[in-house]
């Protein structure tokens, strides 16, 4: 077994994954959504099911994937045998969605040594890395502590106040169309429109095939809608690809971000107009 590995990087692509694997401190998450264990799935070798939905979300509250407790997210994870020495990488099956979140919801409780696989379990496929069947992590907990972040995670007051006077940039990360109210919201009963101030940049544009571009391509993506010690807040759907936003945000050297928890979905609800 190898050395412990240190991740410097907010990404690491696939063939580091494939070459660290061994790592003794490495944990490898699996953060697709609505993942179902019916042993037809396929994983990562020896990667770890981490259920935003079910697990790592506050159920009590009635927007989607809200942002959990420092208890729920503490207990969650140490039952995924995760500690405060793990270095961890996280990966979905769409490329680059819901392992964004999970790599911010950790940077929120202060774990910082975590990373996003770069194109997910699609460009792991393509390479020809091995995969087995999804199977229930049954190891020995870990040790990890939760140390919340302020500044991290915005909520509807935060959003609201900033949105009126203008102290932070709403970037939303939804579709022009959606965006623009040219294009009905998914969730059923969910008006169309957009926070007062924001811009919109999706989350796609930073994207080809699933993969991050280039850092030289992001920066330019960024700089169209922010300047670089501008306070941002990304926005959303339900709080999931503004994280893709705050990870390109992050690799084009911005530091003064955060993400609106309970984006659209909250806001559309909250407001009428």
């Amino acid at each position: 077994m190898s050395l412990d590995v240190t991740l410097k990087s907010p990404v690491v692509s696939v063939a580091w994954l494939h070459e660290n694997l061994t790592a003794k401190n490495l944990i490898v998450l699996d953060a697709t959504i609505n993942k179902v264990f019916d042993n037809v799935l396929d994983q990562i070798s020896d990667s770890r099911f981490f259920d935003i939905k079910k697990k790592f979300s506050d159920l009590l509250n009635p927007f989607p994937s809200a942002f959990p407790s420092v208890e729920q997210f503490q207990k969650e994870a140490r039952a995924l045998g995760i500690n405060n020495a793990s270095a961890i990488v996280v990966y979905d099956d769409k490329g680059i969605y819901s392992s964004a979140r999970v790599w911010w919801m950790f940077k929120a409780f202060g774990h910082h040594n975590i990373a996003v696989l770069d194109g997910g379990f699609p460009a792991w496929n393509k390479a020809g890395f091995s995969t087995e069947k999804m199977k229930i992590y049954k190891g020995e907990s870990g040790d990890f502590i939760a140390q919340p972040q302020l500044g991290f995670m915005k909520f509807f007051n935060d959003v609201k106040d900033a949105s009126k006077s203008k102290s932070h940039n709403i970037i939303d990360a939804r579709s022009a169309g959606r965006f623009n109210g040219t294009v009905q919201e998914p969730r059923e009963g969910l008006r169309m429109g957009t926070i007062p101030n924001s811009v919109n940049l999706p989350f796609t544009d930073l994207l080809k095939d699933g993969v991050l571009k280039s850092k030289k391509e992001l920066a330019k993506a960024f700089y169209m809608v922010a300047d670089i010690n501008d306070d941002i807040i990304f926005s959303c759907g339900s709080g999931l690809t503004a994280c893709v936003l705050a990870l390109g945000a992050e690799i084009s050297g911005y530091k003064n971000i955060s993400v609106y928890d309970g984006s659209w979905t909250e806001w559309g609800s909250l407001v009428e107009n």
